[in-house]
């Protein structure tokens, strides 16, 4: 994410990086008012406005329409962009880590995602992979690829409790 919620990765229902243009677009050809951009992009876009079916994954793994293909198409492509881009930033790069819900739970998106990176020296170990890790890179793998689950609300609480302790 960047400054907002929208930037980054397509979500549910949020679009993830947008080029400007289509903000443009929106307000000049369809037009559009900054309450119904503000709408598209944080409500209607993502995995729901690509699909035009669902913003869940598991809707989206099960049907055959070709709006669901087209959602997580590029889903997947858009993580594998972001994992070489940040592998080109860094010069390199270790291992990947799986987590929160797509990553923890879906063994196809992480599946494809790890396809797309074998480039970068990534194997994908399927049986592994079929039952959530904690490792699900080959064996011979140049890269070790990881499935860790998250509690973000438990962290928050962590860091909410630690800020109250230092300030009373």
């Amino acid at each position: 994410m960047g400054f907002t919620a929208v930037d980054g990765l397509p979500m549910g229902t949020r679009t993830g990086q947008l080029d400007p243009g289509a903000v443009l677009y929106l307000l000049q050809a369809k037009g559009f008012d900054a309450g119904q951009v503000e709408r598209f992009l944080y409500h209607d876009g993502g995995l729901k406005g690509l699909s035009g079916i669902s913003n869940d994954v598991r809707d989206l793994l099960a049907s055959d329409a070709p709006g669901a293909a087209r959602a997580l198409g590029y889903l997947v492509y858009r993580i594998a962009r972001e994992a070489g881009a940040l592998a080109a930033a860094m010069g390199g790069i270790d291992g990947i880590v799986f987590t929160a819900g797509i990553g923890e739970r879906s063994p196809a998106i992480r599946g494809r995602v790890m396809e797309r990176l074998r480039w970068l020296g990534f194997e994908l170990d399927p049986g592994s992979n079929d039952r959530h890790g904690p490792l699900i890179s080959a064996t011979g793998s140049r890269r070790k690829a990881y499935v860790i689950p998250t509690d973000e609300e438990q962290m928050i609480a962590r860091h909410t409790l630690a800020l109250l302790k230092a300030t009373c």
